[in-house]
């Protein structure tokens, strides 16, 4: 029970400052497309970093 409830603690600290979950990803990929590649780590990070401050070039206060 402590173990489940520090997962979702980082989980959800993580999402607070933008750091993509890449674990969560894989899960969701294995469950629900199984015929599709998994991204590496460095490719999902990225992905989700241009998909965060893409349209702009950054975010203004």
């Amino acid at each position: 029970m402590l173990k489940r409830f520090w997962s979702r603690a980082v989980q959800t600290a993580r999402l607070l400052i933008g750091v993509p979950d890449y674990d969560t990803y894989v899960a969701h990929m294995r469950l629900h497309h199984p015929e599709r590649a998994v991204m590496s780590y460095e490719q999902f990070f990225n992905e989700r970093m241009q998909a965060r401050y893409r349209g702009g070039g950054g975010r203004c206060c």
